[in-house]
């Protein structure tokens, strides 16, 4: 099958195969390293996918050996100034963390040769990390004198608990792939060089489902996190409601009956 360029900004680009997306960060001069237009293209990609019942599945990859070093250090020593903008912190990389998280389509961070800091903050609102053996993960903000604040002191609980968390956060250590993986934190440790046909094998599984079926059931994941159980029981029997009146719906239930499989449309 052919592969196509859907979109492609000076920094990042959408490449298409079939059901698959793949999101490449394009900046391996400086190992993929986060400015600000480079997170405003990410975001414009994410919000490109969201909604497309075409995709069933959207990597992200980098161009070159690592995913990304984390935020251009540059645009951040800025920040010491008190006369500079915290227009990054505050609201360009909160925006495209949270448009990777509510994006209906699965999303599978494929996490090869280095993802720290801000890098690392950027794989977690995705639905699967799959990373390799000896890549650099972890964030290492604690020994900037700082402290991780795109959200790991928020996500990262929610992924691996408390106290692991903790640990990863205070001591500012990269994580061990296999130990990030015994935590829940990835899905898959491989060998590098693997990680971009693992995640591509993964999505090829997704490919088979329903994209109807799949958004419906992030939609109540996400909530799952932030709503009373009552509250999230309401909206899972809502959303499942909606289900029932889909063509997809139908498709399913159908080709089991007649031990086929089924032929989604999105519809």
């Amino acid at each position: 099958m052919d592969t196509t360029t859907e979109m492609d900004n000076e920094l990042v680009r959408i490449d298409r195969e079939g059901y698959r997306a793949e999101v490449v960060i394009q900046r391996p001069d400086k190992r993929n390293a986060m400015n600000e237009a480079l997170m405003a293209d990410l975001t414009q990609a994410f919000e490109h996918l969201d909604g497309d019942t075409e995709c069933r599945a959207a990597i992200l990859r980098g161009e070159g050996p690592v995913l990304s070093a984390g935020m251009d250090l540059e645009m951040m020593r800025g920040l010491a100034d008190e006369s500079t903008s915290h227009t990054v912190t505050e609201s360009l990389f909160p925006e495209l963390l949270d448009t990777i998280e509510g994006c209906s389509v699965p999303t599978i961070a494929a996490i090869h040769g280095a993802a720290p800091a801000g890098a690392f903050e950027l794989t977690l609102p995705f639905d699967f990390r799959i990373i390799d053996s000896e890549a650099k993960y972890g964030v290492v903000e604690v020994k900037l004198g700082t402290f991780p604040h795109g959200g790991a002191t928020q996500r990262l609980p929610r992924l691996v608990g408390l106290a692991k968390a903790k640990e990863i956060v205070l001591t500012g250590e990269y994580v061990d792939p296999q130990a990030a993986a015994d935590a829940g934190l990835v899905r898959e440790v491989v060998e590098p060089g693997t990680v971009v046909e693992t995640a591509r094998e993964l999505a090829a599984e997704l490919a088979d489902n329903g994209p109807i079926g799949m958004a419906m059931a992030k939609q109540a994941l996400n909530a799952a996190g932030e709503m009373g159980l009552d509250e999230g029981l309401e909206l899972e029997r809502a959303l499942a409601k909606e289900t029932y009146r889909t063509a997809d719906y139908r498709e399913g239930v159908e080709a089991r009956l007649e031990g086929r499989d089924p032929d989604f449309r999105g519809e």
